[in-house]
């Protein structure tokens, strides 16, 4: 189990990386008829899930869980953003800058999260 402050960040970072991953490899499966992004889709979410194991042990639940989704969020609407083409709206943009402005409250002023 990871003792500091950083390693536990590091590994939801790594969490949400993941997440990433493997959220935009399921956009390939089509339902889970195509092998290898099926795969990837599989593998990824759970190395996700093994990753946030970790810093749920010591951040509170629902502040690791409001980070990893999130930061998800806006990590793959950028990435379908860029791959797939996928394109914005004036809202969605508005909404994902709000998604972003929660994630820094927390970790600017929140005190359940460890600093």
């Amino acid at each position: 189990m990871p003792s500091t402050v950083f390693a536990n960040y590091a590994l939801l970072g790594a969490a949400i990386v993941a997440e990433v991953i493997a959220t935009t490899a399921l956009v390939r499966t089509e339902s889970f008829t195509r092998l290898w992004p099926s795969v990837v889709t599989i593998v990824f979410y759970a190395v996700s899930f093994w990753l946030l194991s970790f810093p749920i042990r010591v951040i509170p639940a629902g502040i690791v869980y409001a980070i990893w989704s999130g930061a998800g969020i806006v990590l793959i609407t950028i990435a379908a953003w860029l791959m797939l083409g996928q394109r914005l709206d004036i809202p969605a943009i508005l909404g994902l800058c709000l998604i972003i402005a929660g994630v820094m409250v927390i970790h600017l002023f929140s005190r359940s999260v460890e600093h």
